[in-house]
């Protein structure tokens, strides 16, 4: 895959509709509008989606309800323009090491094993500390 995909975090996807959020929203919706009409190359995972719904539902301020989460995220699922990447057992046990050697969260170094097996090697995230690597580059959308 060509460098020009930006893995999208799953902070970035709950900030376009996270309504408590307004200045991150913003930002957010137009990246998720750029990716869904194919002006921009954006990337998510199993793991991603399956966060996003989770957290949709239940971890931010005003809850979504279950049936319009499940729609956002098989939108991103059915998007022709949004590229789903996802993992082997092999990324697993490279995870496990990133986040023993360089002490960062297991979900985290799935995500960044993910994106490495998969070449993105850019994810659009607030969570900069945790994507710290050689071979990535994390980019905040939000300053």
């Amino acid at each position: 895959m060509k460098d020009d995909y930006f893995f999208i975090d799953t902070n970035v996807l709950v900030y376009a509709f996270d309504e408590s959020e307004k200045a991150k929203r913003e930002k957010a919706k137009k990246i998720v509008e750029k990716i869904t009409k194919g002006e921009m190359k954006g990337a998510v995972s199993g793991q991603v989606l399956g966060e996003l719904f989770t957290v949709l539902l239940k971890k931010i301020e005003k809850p979504v309800e279950k049936e319009k989460a499940r729609i956002i995220v098989n939108g991103l699922i059915d998007s022709v323009h949004w590229k789903k990447i996802n993992y082997s057992e092999k990324t697993i046990s490279n995870a496990m090491d990133r986040a023993i050697n360089d002490k960062t969260p297991f979900w985290d170094s799935l995500i960044a094993e993910t994106m490495i097996e998969n070449k993105v090697p850019v994810i659009l995230t607030e969570n900069l500390k945790d994507f710290k690597s050689k071979e990535l580059r994390a980019v905040n959308p939000f300053k």
